[in-house]
């Protein structure tokens, strides 16, 4: 019994070749890759179906038809066939050459909410376009398989007359892989490929300007980019959103965005942006798209300039987006990254085996035909015999032998023969049919003769890509502007910049509120027993630097962090820095240029100068460790843009008062300092202070000329005026 084991033991590796990869391989290869065809399997199936069903000619159908239709090459659910097919409708505008004629709501690519209907109420059939697809199928052009339960036959490709690859995107997710072809233009396209076609050396960024998107919008064109897309299959295309002002109603229409992004995504960046103050020129926005199309109305304030409200919006929301280009693609069954020039190259010498099996089909389907006449103008020369044979022949089954040995023909001929109704058994009617022939014979020769002939295979190939640009092809929606158009509006413009004033308590909260705030409610909210340690009036644009007990400097920018009311407790610090359990905030400075310096005070009366430029760092680093000595213990913090007077107080009732220069400024932040006051055993340095803020009636009695130094002790009157200020701040 124990020996009936419920599992089987085996190698980690193994399972992953023996169950993973088979999964893997199917989802690459039958699945989420699209091939040089442009179509991905279930593209593939649910065109074909609809082929088969005679919607390229036909009237439209309802959509649930074509969906039960598919199950048959296509075992998946309802839904998932469904939404397949509205992505290839003109009514869901998803691509830029739609392969589906639509009538019905099929939603918007652009719009993440709204839904298309169900597939009961919508009605398609084949746009125009697929006889491009179509038009050669039943020329042996490509190999066809069983379908999954064997009961039909479906093509591996579509003998496509174009690049559809690079002509409609396609995005999918595989496993360990993924691809997103962008479209570009079909007119520029098919040109690309005729001159590949002469030259696969061609210049192609003559040619293809950019992408060109269903969706429109702007191509901010980069040369660089565009090149390595053309070369690798991989690179970004920026895109932004087309706008016109409506001075009458004082507000922005949005009427084309990035092919990657919807309506939804944009009000809700630009609603977050209002909501934080980062841009208080806008009112309102809101969707006003119609049967009309895409509208996007942005409501702006008075005397606010549409052209520069619009820069930052680019900057700061999906109106402006990135199209990451990753040309993964099938080809002969094997994933590959390939650049614009390397598929168009595959798609001629996909595109030459077509045309040559095709031109050996009609080949084929001519010397049938020949070959039926050579056997009927044999009958011209006594068509009395023939028809003496057959009434002669006594059973219908000695027709064909009788025929065939009369006139020394084959099987094929006699039964040809033996279908020709009576009345047309007369020389007038066999002469009409016998004179096909030398037709057929200069056919067959020329057809063998462009079969023979590269060269002129792809010359057919370019005067069908002609063909499909005249009668396909349309005008470029994506504009495109280049780089160094572009206004680039640096992240400081963008920044609102209003004074302010900020305030840090003893329990390392912090405020940052407006003046005009300030001004309608002054009355500070605190936590039980926590006071405000320091306040300072400045501007929005400025850096803020905490200190804290633990040797570090926090950085980070005052428009970084959020305004409040007087009526709330503002921001706690170690939540928004990070900051470890026992770590407390010590000392705030404001800056916007990193003049001055600081003064560090530690319990062992070493005091350190280090310039506030010393925290300055090119990289917008938030967290400085060792910024500051570390013998002992931190006493105080100073900051100041000139030398002045300070005074030092020991826990044993001495103080001394120096002026600042006579400390050296050390470079080195983790600078230990120099020894200022000199303490006995047991004392340690208390607190340093501008002797300004001090309550000493006589500053000057404390004041020595060389450090360090122990400093007097405290006069009576003196001490008992700190005493009572320690006292208050207590309290």
């Amino acid at each position: 019994m124990a020996d009936n084991k419920l599992y089987i033991e085996q190698k980690i590796s193994e399972t992953l070749e023996s169950n993973y990869m088979p999964y893997a391989m199917s989802v690459i290869v039958s699945r989420a890759i699209p091939e040089i065809d442009g179509f991905k399997p279930s593209h593939r199936k649910l065109l074909y179906t609809m082929y088969k069903m005679g919607l390229l000619n036909g009237p439209r159908t309802k959509s649930a038809n074509v969906v039960g239709e598919t199950m048959k090459l296509n075992p998946h659910g309802d839904m998932a066939i469904y939404e397949t097919l509205v992505r290839m409708t003109k009514g869901n505008e998803a691509l830029l050459h739609p392969y589906v004629d639509s009538k019905g709501s099929f939603g918007k690519v652009y719009s993440r909410d709204m839904a298309f209907a169900a597939a009961r109420y919508t009605e398609v059939k084949l746009d125009k376009l697929c006889t491009e697809l179509f038009g050669e199928l039943d020329k042996d052009t490509v190999d066809f398989v069983d379908n999954y339960d064997g009961t039909m036959k479906e093509p591996t490709l579509f003998p496509v007359t174009f690049p559809t690859i690079l002509v409609n995107s396609n995005q999918g997710l595989a496993v360990g892989m993924a691809t997103n072809i962008c479209s570009f233009n079909l007119v520029e396209i098919c040109e690309a490929t005729s001159a590949l076609i002469d030259n696969p050396e061609e210049n192609l960024l003559k040619i293809i300007k950019a992408p060109d998107f269903s969706t429109g919008g702007i191509v901010i064109y980069n040369k660089k980019d565009m090149n390595r897309i053309i070369e690798t299959g991989k690179g970004p295309i920026k895109v932004r959103s087309k706008y016109k002002y409506d001075k009458k109603n004082n507000c922005i229409d949005v009427y084309e965005i990035p092919y990657t992004t919807t309506v939804e995504a944009i009000i809700d960046s630009v609603s977050d942006l209002v909501k934080t103050n980062k841009i208080k020129e806008v009112v309102d926005i809101r969707d006003e798209t119609d049967l009309k199309g895409l509208k996007l109305t942005i409501d702006i304030k008075r005397n606010t300039n549409p052209d520069d409200l619009m820069n930052k919006l680019y900057m700061m929301t999906p109106l402006q987006d990135t199209f990451s280009c990753n040309f993964n693609v099938l080809i002969k069954g094997k994933p590959q990254l390939l650049g614009v020039r390397q598929l168009l190259l595959e798609w001629i010498e996909f595109r030459i085996v077509c045309m040559k099996r095709k031109l050996a089909n009609e080949i084929k389907t001519k010397e049938n035909r020949l070959h039926l006449l050579r056997g009927l103008e044999k009958i011209l020369l006594d068509i009395d015999k023939a028809i003496k044979i057959i009434r002669e022949t006594e059973t219908d089954a000695l027709v064909i032998p009788n025929l065939m040995w009369g006139f020394g023909i084959d099987e094929i001929q006699a039964n040809f023969i033996a279908e020709i109704k009576l009345r047309n058994l007369n020389k007038e009617y066999i002469l009409d049919k016998v004179s096909e022939i030398e037709n057929l014979i200069n056919d067959i020769n020329d057809l063998k003769d462009t079969l023979g002939s590269d060269k002129k295979i792809k010359e057919l190939i370019k005067t069908k890509l002609q063909e499909v640009a005249k009668k396909h092809g349309k005008p470029r929606r994506t504009d495109l502007m280049h780089e160094d158009e572009v206004v680039v509006v640096e992240e400081e413009e963008m920044i609102d910049d209003y004074n302010l004033k900020v305030f840090l308590t003893n329990d390392s909260y912090f405020k940052k509120i407006p003046l005009v705030s300030l001004r309608s409610a002054s009355d500070q909210k605190l936590k039980d027993e926590d006071f405000i340690v320091q306040e300072m009036e400045w501007h929005n644009k400025s850096d803020i630097i905490f200190v804290s007990n633990k040797q570090v400097v926090y950085k980070c920018k005052l428009h970084e962090l959020p305004d409040c009311k007087a009526s709330s407790l503002g921001e706690y610090l170690p939540n928004i820095l990070e900051m470890d359990d026992d770590e407390k905030i010590h000392y705030m400075i404001v800056t916007d240029n990193y003049a001055g310096f600081i003064l560090f005070a530690y319990e062992n009366g070493k005091v350190s100068k280090i310039p506030l430029n010393s925290y300055e760092t090119k990289t917008n680093r938030r967290k400085l460790l060792n910024a500051y000595g570390s013998s002992a213990p931190l006493v105080d913090v100073i900051f100041t843009h000139e030398d002045l007077d300070i005074a030092l107080v020991s826990s044993n009732d001495r103080a001394l008062v120096i002026n600042s220069s006579m400390i050296p400024l050390k470079t080195t932040r983790s600078s230990q300092g120099v020894q200022v006051m000199r303490l006995r055993k047991g004392c340690v340095l208390q607190s340093m202070m501008k002797v300004s803020e001090t309550s000493f009636k006589e500053p000057k009695v404390y004041r020595v000329k060389n450090i360090p130094a122990a400093g007097p002790f405290i006069k009576a009157h003196d001490r008992e005026i700190q005493q009572m200020s320690l006292l208050n701040e207590t309290e």
